[in-house]
């Protein structure tokens, strides 16, 4: 939920006799109409049992006294129906108050005996089931506490930052293994460190923003230790039940923090991607040779920061502009419809051959492309948390491409992360002025495969435009594609003509060009090879890495020890 009020797991927990359960249900709201509240209820009523959380919130002292009457009330109506108070989870704190009430006198008496029996020093969980503390007490926030407002570059729609950490309700999603399916952690699937989950990052930044003293509540290293293996892959936005957004909380937060320490000369570098690949397509053999060269790229990555075994990108012999500009048709009184094709930084200098085919591939497919004037996506400034210069550059493209781009000719890109920016990021950083624009512009911005895809479902696209060969196809879908939109346009797209297509839609992705070029990542892949969470297969492409071209992972080598 947007602003303060959450729905509270105070007494989420009760089941009763199946049978009981619609006049307990009925008696249960009741109650909370009482008090002007409602419930969220979910789970296991086939049991039972349905997870019942009101809407409180819990800053106010009218919450914090609600908290504890709706405990004592729906408490008294449990033991009326001979339920659990606690049906599927444990009681702690939170409900220990009422085990006496639910168990009876004699059997609570019972369990202190055995807990000063086995625990005579009161060490292990004090307070804990028995001599509890009033459960409303010891809750992160004091009743009437304030907490000021954060100024964010980021749109937080009806809330502020950290309303939207507060989100999380802990439930722990993000902790699964790679053995569960989807994206949510790939840092936590390597670590199994609970520093590293999507909740611990939520956490840290909900406790300093709530109790720093400090003028910029973001200026603490402790966040940005939690906050440095996120790798905004965007998979919590989707899978995480409270759909809490770490990657856009890590970018805003970065920033924050580099106002106060400085921007590291690393993140820099990457963030300035174009400008040194843009210079470096002046003479890309001589850049090409001294990335590969092992003395000369020893020495940059050395120099750079980034891990001495991983590969550098190399630049393509031409530029996608340069060859667009040198083969592009002149005749625009064409009758063909108009597609706009997004020049992403990265297919422009590295992937160009990607570039050319997808050129190449909508020309027959009847289409006219332009290449209009536009510039880099903001990709790297964003991935590097400087999220001014990309709300420069976000404002900069939504005037450049915004009088020309519409649901008849759309913005179609390349690279999902570069294209994602128009859908994810543009309409949270543009100014309101811009707002509109940015929301329309998102609107008809797709990735080829969707526009594929869908002009396929038009039916626009006969079938006798492709071949008619028969290909197992192996998908490895883009961590963001797939927290955003998923990859059902790519498989739609490759199964038109019925061919075997295998959507192996691996969880980890090491992503971002340069973002994990460091030993310690290094580690954590090798981690990620031996639990199977990337897969093991040939290698593809002319640099010889896995994955897709955007994650330049060479396959772990057995040798390395760290």
């Amino acid at each position: 939920m947007p602003g303060d009020e959450k729905a509270v797991a105070v007494i989420e927990d009760t089941a009763v006799d199946v049978n009981d359960l619609p006049e307990y249900i009925r008696e249960f709201n009741v109650i909370l109409n009482k008090y002007n509240l409602y419930s969220v209820h979910y789970a296991h009523a086939g049991s039972g049992e349905l997870h019942l959380r009101p809407i409180i919130n819990l800053k106010t002292e009218e919450g914090n006294r609600l908290f504890r009457s709706i405990a004592e009330e729906i408490s008294a109506l449990v033991k009326k129906y001979n339920g659990s108070l606690s049906g599927e989870h444990g009681d702690g704190r939170l409900r220990g108050k009422f085990i006496r009430q639910m168990i009876g006198e004699k059997n609570y008496t019972l369990l202190k005996q055995i807990k000063q029996t086995w625990d005579p020093g009161n060490i292990f969980n004090p307070n804990k089931i028995v001599d509890t503390p009033p459960m409303n007490t010891m809750l992160r926030y004091k009743p009437g506490q304030q907490t000021p407002v954060f100024k964010t570059i980021f749109r937080f729609y009806n809330q502020d930052i950290l309303q939207h950490a507060e989100q999380c309700n802990g439930s722990g999603d993000c902790r699964k293994t790679h053995l569960a399916g989807g994206t949510m952690c790939p840092s936590f699937m390597a670590t199994r460190n609970e520093k590293d989950t999507t909740r611990a990052r939520a956490n840290i930044l909900r406790e300093f923003l709530t109790n720093s003293e400090k003028i910029n509540r973001f200026d603490h290293n402790e966040i940005y230790e939690v906050m440095e293996l996120c790798l905004s892959c965007k998979g919590c936005k989707s899978e995480c039940p409270s759909n809490v957004d770490v990657a856009k909380l890590k970018a805003e937060f970065l920033q924050h923090y580099y106002d106060a320490n400085g921007v590291p000369f690393r993140a820099k570098l990457i963030a300035n991607f174009t400008k040194s690949a843009r210079l470096g397509a002046l003479m890309p053999s001589l850049y090409n040779f001294a990335v590969k060269n092992s003395l000369t790229g020893t020495f940059i990555k050395r120099l750079s920061g980034f891990a001495v075994k991983r590969s550098m990108p190399e630049l393509y012999k031409t530029t996608l502009r340069k060859w667009y500009r040198k083969t592009k048709n002149n005749n625009l009184q064409s009758k063909k419809p108009i597609v706009y094709l997004f020049c992403d930084e990265f297919t422009n200098y590295n992937d160009t051959e990607t570039g050319i085919k997808a050129i190449s591939l909508l020309e027959r497919l009847g289409y006219e492309i332009i290449i209009p004037e536009h510039i880099e996506s903001g990709r790297t400034w964003l991935s590097k948390g400087l999220i001014r210069k990309a709300k420069s550059i976000a404002e900069r493209n939504i005037a450049m491409l915004s009088p020309f781009i519409t649901a008849e000719t759309p913005l179609v890109g390349i690279e999902p992360s570069a294209i994602f920016t128009f859908r994810d990021e543009y309409p949270d950083l543009a100014d309101d002025k811009l707002l509109e624009k940015a929301k329309y512009l998102a609107a008809n911005s797709f990735t080829i495969e969707e526009f594929i895809a869908t002009e396929i479902k038009k039916g626009k696209l006969p079938k006798e435009l492709f071949t008619r060969e028969r290909k197992h196809i192996k998908l490895h879908g883009h961590c963001q594609q797939k927290s955003l939109t998923g990859t059902e346009s790519t498989v739609q797209m490759l199964s038109f003509r019925k061919l075997f297509c295998r959507n192996d839609s691996f969880r980890m992705l090491w992503h971002g060009r340069f973002f994990w070029l460091r030993k310690r990542a290094l580690r954590l892949i090798n981690e990620d090879w031996r639990n199977g969470v990337i897969p093991s297969g040939k290698r593809c492409g002319r640099r010889g890495n896995y994955c897709c071209p955007r994650n330049q992972l060479p396959a772990p080598d057995k040798r390395w020890h760290w």
